[in-house]
């Protein structure tokens, strides 16, 4: 029965050293990209002013109203433009 005794306490004496010899684990933090989803208001697509033009329209109602088209589309495309810059 001693000898049950001294070898369990042995054993128990060993398995404490061990513990001793580890260093203590910590908490390392590790910062990892996630994709989320891209949040932003929908770009609303301007009424033209050509597509509002009648079929027989004159060349010079033509020419204004694709000059004026122009520049919606300009303003359109800056839109859009910060609409994708907002998402990245």
């Amino acid at each position: 029965m001693r000898v049950v005794a001294i070898a369990l306490c042995a054993v128990l004496a060993g398995c404490a050293g061990q513990v001793a010899d580890q260093p203590e684990p910590q908490v390392v933090r590790v910062e990892v990209p996630v994709q989320v989803p891209c949040r932003t208001d929908r770009v609303q697509k301007p009424a033209f002013a050509v597509d509002a033009l009648p079929i027989g329209a004159s060349i010079d109602k033509q020419m204004r109203a694709l000059r004026a088209e122009r520049k919606q589309r300009q303003a359109y495309e800056l839109r859009l433009e910060a609409a994708i810059e907002a998402c990245q």
